[in-house]
């Protein structure tokens, strides 16, 4: 079994390669959101944070023989846990790596962290789009009210997304909920409606829409805050192409230990 950390767009790419090389996937995501794992029959799901102990446990009892971080960028404690996990099983732990964005626009300015992108964006005097998610909103409704400048923020179309929104403060009129990666046009008009003059994104890649932000705060004239990505530790082996990735785990998993279901077994997930 293959431990495959997902919950972004590449999950069931991924996923499906591995289960189509001959390994049973379990792909585990922190929460439960609709997301698409592939359909082969050697792919299952689990939901739910994991610390290292718990992955730990959940190896042991899942037979898990190597993990796979598809985890998204910025999820810095996710794949510091699966490399804690990993070293302790003893087994191998591949990441998968977004290639960043080339910045070359003079409207972007890049920034380590949120509370400084938060005193950024608010130094303007404009209104300001956050597309950075539920988490870290602090620092940005702190500016927008010290500031007084409007603060909108779009997150996942799950309760636990929106319900944070609200606890930090921030009016539902200012809350937007869906599922990207969004097209440029999704992004403008978002951006026209509401006189959005700074638009706030992490470097999520391609695959996290960020070429769309990016091209319609261009067209639009809107200057953009990138969060740059936490700095990664330099364990474990990263990959940007998936047969690749699936190539490196089958010479680690050498038989006997990569194996297709038995024949005497019905092909499950």
């Amino acid at each position: 079994m293959i431990l495959l950390l997902g919950g972004t767009s590449e999950t069931a790419p991924i996923a499906s390669a591995l289960a189509t090389a001959g390994f049973k996937v379990l792909v585990s995501t922190a929460t439960d959101a609709p997301l698409n794992v592939g359909d082969h029959p050697n792919i299952s799901r689990r939901s739910g944070k994991l610390d290292p102990d718990q992955m730990i446990r959940l190896a042991n009892q899942q037979g898990v023989i190597a993990i796979v971080d598809a985890s998204h960028p910025y999820a810095a404690s996710v794949k510091a846990n699966a490399r804690s996990a990993a070293d302790r099983l003893k087994i191998p732990y591949l990441s998968w790596v977004r290639p960043p964005i080339p910045e070359q626009d003079s409207l972007i300015t890049s920034v380590p962290d949120h509370d400084t992108a938060a005193k950024v964006a608010f130094s303007y005097g404009l209104p300001v789009l956050l597309t950075t998610g539920s988490r870290n909103l602090e620092p940005y409704v702190r500016e927008s009210s010290a500031t007084g400048e409007r603060l909108v923020v779009r997150v996942l179309s799950h309760p636990s997304s929106i319900e944070a929104c609200r606890k930090a403060g921030i009016a539902d009129d200012n809350i937007l909920s869906g599922r990207g990666p969004f097209s440029v046009e999704d992004n403008l008009s978002i951006i026209k409606k509401f006189g959005i003059r700074v638009l706030i994104t992490k470097d999520s890649g391609v695959a996290g829409g960020v070429p769309e932000k990016l091209e319609a705060a261009r067209l639009a004239g809107c200057r953009v805050v990138l969060v740059q990505r936490p700095v990664a530790s330099t364990a474990g082996t990263g990959f940007h192409d998936v047969s690749e990735l699936v190539g490196e785990l089958c010479r680690l998993l050498s038989p006997p230990i990569l194996v297709h279901p038995p024949t005497h077994q019905t092909h499950q997930g």
